[in-house]
């Protein structure tokens, strides 16, 4: 009952506090997932990580500036900062040796070793207004108050406008930067306005995660979302969405528990998404991945199995001969258990029978092996014939290549080879009686 008079108090939004943390982690991690995708594409997933720890130094110089702790003014800070460490990374890879991980290393340290002086100094200096700045190294989202939110809005309409207003050339420079070029769009403005956004969108978040934790913001609803789909339009919807869900929640969790800060619990959520959708994402995920790669296996060994029932009818002029697996085996070193699962496994296809603890090939079998030895010869002969590979060197690659070619692709090779009889060992190609026609 306790965890249910939780969740109605805080999902009613009616105490105007968890208003603004709800909405202002809500609006964080959607626009900071959205700019991520972009950067995520571009491979400059340490940029965001060099961003958030050069800002500090920013935050500090405009609050001694300044003299105030005024959002508007310390986004003005960070974003200056922030910029010059991009440029810096930019400038130190172009002009000298060395490569771009090192020198977002060396400017990292340097910029978030200025700021924790520049911070320490502030502690000391007596102004009492600094209580509080210590928060932008881990994030204070518990503490948002209305001025934070309305900042939050502001920057989120103007990230997320500016993305679809020039989301073409966003996606163009993210995927093929050469083509862009040549193409005649502008590639260095656009770079310098993505660079912005994304600067822009670390120096709001780290008012919520802080400079240890911005980058995650930044990259993991992206790295997440990738596991789920090829299109960038549904990535960012989905890493959108991821972000949102991660800001809300974790906020939640912190509510729940006022002892554990909502910025690190917000990350913890995030990667807990990262990590299922690396697992069970249905196209690119873990499980998916080792299911194709057993389906893949298992196709091998069940064609193998085929091919070789198929040469042997071929080479004692009886398809459908009753074969031991002992005498299986003396002509393909396949381990018993493995031909014995194969074996099984095609008899509930129907393309082999078993009688008597013997095995034969059915039709429908002996069809499928025609097919995968008529696929291995044809590969051949276009391997010595258009690649003028010798003959002796072309068996490998065409027992590779026989389990993955399509029904279409067999046909192209049948009218580019114009139906050969033989192949480069003088074997015959089978076909079946209606391939000529």
């Amino acid at each position: 009952m306790w965890l249910f008079d939780q969740i109605l108090e805080f999902f009613s939004f009616q105490d105007i506090n968890i208003r603004y943390v709800a909405l202002g982690t809500v609006l964080l991690g959607a626009s900071s997932a959205i700019v991520g995708c972009f950067t995520f594409l571009r491979k400059k997933a340490l940029i965001g990580d060099t961003i958030a720890h050069s800002i500090l130094p920013g935050i500090c110089l405009s609050f001694i500036i300044f003299k105030t702790k005024d959002p508007l003014m310390l986004l003005l800070g960070a974003m200056v900062s922030g910029w010059i460490s991009v440029y810096l990374v930019d400038y130190i890879s172009a002009k000298s040796k060395i490569k771009p991980d090192t020198a977002i290393g060396l400017v990292l340290s340097v910029f978030f070793g200025i700021g924790i002086l520049l911070l320490t100094y502030i502690q000391h200096s007596g102004n009492a207004a600094q209580a509080g700045l210590d928060k932008f190294l881990f994030g204070k989202a518990a503490s948002l108050v209305q001025d934070d939110v309305i900042t939050f809005g502001i920057v989120s309409v103007l990230l997320i406008g500016t993305i679809i207003m020039f989301f073409k050339q966003f996606s163009l420079i993210s995927f093929d930067i050469h083509f862009a070029k040549t193409i005649g769009l502008p590639v260095r403005m656009f770079e310098i306005l993505l660079s912005t956004l994304t600067v822009l969108a670390v120096a709001i978040g780290i008012q919520t995660v802080g400079v240890v934790l911005m980058a995650a913001m930044l990259i993991t609803p992206a790295a997440a979302a990738r596991f789920w789909t090829d299109k960038l339009k549904v990535m960012i919807v989905i890493a959108a969405i991821i972000g949102a869900f991660s800001g809300l929640f974790g906020a939640f969790i912190s509510y729940t528990a006022p002892s554990m800060p909502t910025g690190p619990w917000i990350v913890v959520v995030l990667s807990f998404i990262a990590i299922g959708s690396l697992l069970i994402a249905p196209k690119n995920g873990a499980i998916s991945k080792i299911r194709k790669q057993q389906k893949n296996k298992r196709k091998i060994l069940e064609d193998n199995i085929l091919k070789l029932l198929y040469k042997l009818g071929e080479k004692e002029n009886d398809y459908f001969k009753n074969r031991s697996i002992t005498k299986l085996k003396n002509h393909r070193e396949i381990p018993e258990n493995k031909f014995l699962k194969g074996l099984k496994k095609l008899r509930k296809k129907n393309q082999v029978a078993n009688v008597n603890d013997l095995w034969v090939l059915t039709e429908k079998g002996k069809k499928s092996g025609m097919r995968i030895v008529r696929i291995h010869r044809l590969w051949e002969l276009y391997l010595t014939t258009y690649l003028r590979i010798a003959p002796d060197h072309v068996h490998e690659d065409a027992e590779t290549i026989e389990h993955i070619i399509t029904p279409e692709m067999e046909l192209k090779l049948k009218h580019l080879l114009d139906f050969p009889e033989k192949d480069p060992h003088h074997s015959d190609i089978p076909y079946k009686k209606d391939d000529n026609e």
